[in-house]
């Protein structure tokens, strides 16, 4: 009876999904999370008075991201205000009570009750702040301030991107005992773990846990850390004394099993309990992966002594109907989406992602590539950095949050500290390398990169990080599809540094085509897709043959929203993605791509096939295909078998289409197992 009546209460006062039983029973580890994303109100507004109407909304949401579904050049950069009322259960009064937010774009201001709690300045990383001095035992009102305009002294101060406004990613409530492993360390987990002297017969695992203990007697307090495989099984457990608010520690992993990308990302679990007399008063769990890696100027990538040729695309938290206003659902389809095309490494563009793309890499085995938003305005004219140590300060903060609110992710190996950089303005070359120290003051073991758009002769940025990677766009901005081919070998040769291609790419329309191949002019409004497809067919052939070229990212993974776009079919939408901006239609490159990384599953695909109304009758039919042979036929008649080459084409050349309908079928694979594809084309 008496848990009946608290949910009610729960049910009746709580505009939350909080339940006390569920909490009450989560007590035994003294550490509760409590998700409080639905019921909220918002408007924009003005001041944190003055607001227009307000509308319920569930967390995530972002205001912009129904307006750019319609054609534009802009999007509304404004204020807005979240509140929601919060009736917290008595006993919190006596714990400690902490805000906890995912992701808020760009500047996030807090009150509780009124009072101001604090400001965040970032869209893309973590904060928390502790409440429990502003809550009262009846109802509570959380507001929070959130405005996507711009400020110089907060990056991006430039972008091929929208930045999308309000709370876009989730936020939950914290409740701990007075005493705990701190949220408070940039929104950290508070545990850092860093496996170094790693070899086939063991691994030292160096755990650093960071407290926050309001009770001066050290000696009441114990630290107890356990390492688990993926049986659940104890693997080393220890045991230390609490002299300080930062505990460090080391266990040993005998035979470790390694975290071996796609092959095997077999990851360890991490247990930290703070004991004081001897209960267990809160409660942290890591996952971390063991591993090594090293990049060759000469040779490449090798991840656990082996190469492993780094491929993938750049990625951006956008899709149509939702913007950055991503969920489970939305990263869970996307991860599909790159297990189904093959990627071995994604470059998270150009900000910290949200928790589940780091989840989910980690557990699908996928390298990373993670940045800051530090951006320059490309071969535009705009500034990207002013000489303003309010600025720097800003920077510095956001590389320390991506840092330790990522830090325990096995999938991470590139820590990036700008993009597209220029010195039009204030050069912000010597902060860069003040970057990439702090980098590795925070984190020794991992490598640092950027990604320039400069000569790589006369570039500011030649030695700032440890590798470094080029934007290149042969072929569609300037120059030939083939000049990469030699750009790439000037750089092998000029640079000091190891290096990559960050971006490479070309834009496409699924509506429009051409019946011959001609290069198109970026800025127009005609991007057809049979450019786009003959670009990455040429440059993924240039770029495969080059194993030094230690990562190779497509710009970019579908298109997205981006007011600067004034070209291709639709006004505010850059099209250079493998699939369309509400990613439901692959291009004719997603799938030349999966034919060519993705060794787990067959493809046969023909090409072209939304050119349906061809103005001539003599063409060549193009199919990708990973079967040693493919059989065409043209109207119900066989055209004969072919294999296709190393890059998984097969060309049937000079056919002839009759007037009007025209069936085209391909088939592959043994009778019982065979694979088809057609479509049908119509000759005016």
């Amino acid at each position: 009876m008496f848990q009946r009546v608290n949910f009610k209460k729960v049910l009746l006062f709580l505009t939350t999904a909080l339940s006390v039983i569920n909490a009450e029973a989560q007590t035994s580890s003294g550490r509760i999370r409590i998700p409080i994303n639905d019921k909220w109100k918002f408007g924009i507004t003005n001041s944190i008075y003055k607001k227009h109407k307000d509308t319920t909304v569930t967390l995530p949401y972002t205001w912009n991201a129904n307006e750019v579904l319609n054609p534009t050049t802009n999007y509304q950069r404004a204020t807005g205000i979240y509140t929601k009322k919060l009736k917290i259960d008595n006993n919190w009064l006596s714990k400690r009570v902490f805000l906890y937010f995912e992701g808020a774009n760009s500047v996030a201001n807090v009150f509780v009750n009124k009072q101001f709690v604090g400001e965040h300045k970032g869209g893309y990383t973590k904060f928390c702040f502790e409440i429990t001095k502003f809550l009262n035992d009846s109802d509570n009102v959380v507001s929070v301030l959130v405005c996507n305009n711009y400020r110089p002294d907060v990056i991006p101060e430039h972008g091929d991107f929208n930045i999308f406004g309000g709370i876009h990613r989730p936020v939950s409530l914290i409740v701990t005992e007075k005493n705990c492993i701190t949220p408070l360390d940039y929104a950290s987990s508070g545990v850092y773990i860093t496996p170094t002297n790693i070899t086939d017969k063991s691994a030292d695992i160096n755990v650093k846990v960071k407290l926050s203990l309001t009770d001066n007697n050290k000696q009441a307090f114990k630290l107890q850390s356990t390492i688990f495989n993926e049986k659940n099984e104890v693997v080393s457990t220890q045991t230390s004394a609490v002299n300080d608010n930062v505990i460090n520690s080391k266990q040993i992993v005998s035979k470790p099993h390694f975290w071996n990308g796609k092959e095997d990302p077999y990851q360890y679990r991490l247990k930290v309990e703070l004991l004081q007399n001897e209960v267990v008063i809160d409660t942290v769990s890591q996952y971390f992966g063991i591993r090594t890696y090293k990049v060759d100027k000469e040779k490449g990538f090798f991840l656990n002594g082996k190469y492993l040729d780094l491929h993938g695309v750049a990625y951006h938290e956008d899709v149509a109907g939702k913007g950055s206003a991503y969920t489970n659902v939305e990263y869970e389809n996307d991860m599909n989406l790159f297990k189904e095309l093959g990627v071995t490494a994604l470059r998270f563009a150009h900000y910290p992602h949200g928790e589940p793309s780091y989840d989910l890499t980690d557990k699908n085995g996928i390298a990373v590539w993670t940045e800051i938003p530090f951006i320059g305005q490309g071969p535009n004219e705009g500034t990207g950095y002013i000489n303003s140590e309010e600025l720097r300060i800003h920077v510095r903060n956001y590389l320390k949050e991506m840092i330790r609110q990522n830090f325990n992710h096995p999938s991470i190996f590139f820590w990036g500290l700008f993009n597209e950089l220029t010195a039009k303005y204030d050069n912000p070359a010597p902060f860069t390398k003040e970057l990439n120290a702090l980098a590795h003051a925070e984190d020794p073991s991992r490598l640092t990169t950027c990604a320039d758009m400069l000569d790589v002769k006369t570039t500011p940025f030649d030695t700032v990080s440890d590798v470094k990677a080029f934007n290149r766009y042969y072929g569609w901005y300037t120059d030939k599809v083939t000049d990469l081919e030699k750009r790439l070998e000037d750089t092998h040769e000029n640079d000091k540094l190891a290096f990559g291609i960050s971006e490479y790419g070309a834009g496409a329309s699924i509506h429009h085509h051409t019946d011959s191949l001609v290069q198109t002019n970026p800025r127009s409004r005609f991007h057809p897709e049979e450019w786009q497809t003959y670009f990455h067919e040429t440059q993924w052939g240039i770029l495969k043959a080059r194993p030094y070229v230690w990562g190779k990212f497509i710009w970019v993974f579908a298109d997205y929203a981006s007011t600067n776009r004034n070209e291709g079919d639709t006004l505010g939408i850059n099209d250079k993605g493998l699939l369309t901006y509400d990613k439901k239609t692959k291009k004719d490159a997603f799938y030349y791509y999966k034919a060519n990384w993705n060794t787990t599953e067959p493809t046969l695909y023909i090409t072209d096939r939304r050119n349906t109304e061809r103005h001539v009758s003599i063409t060549n039919i193009k199919v990708y295909s990973t079967l040693p042979s493919a059989e065409l036929f043209v109207n119900g008649k066989s055209l004969g078998k072919k294999s296709p080459d190393d890059l998984k084409r097969i060309v049937w050349e000079n056919v002839e289409l009759q007037k009007g309908t025209n069936n085209i079928e391909v088939k592959a694979g043994k009778k019982g197992n065979e694979l088809t594809d057609s479509c049908v084309w119509v000759v005016k």
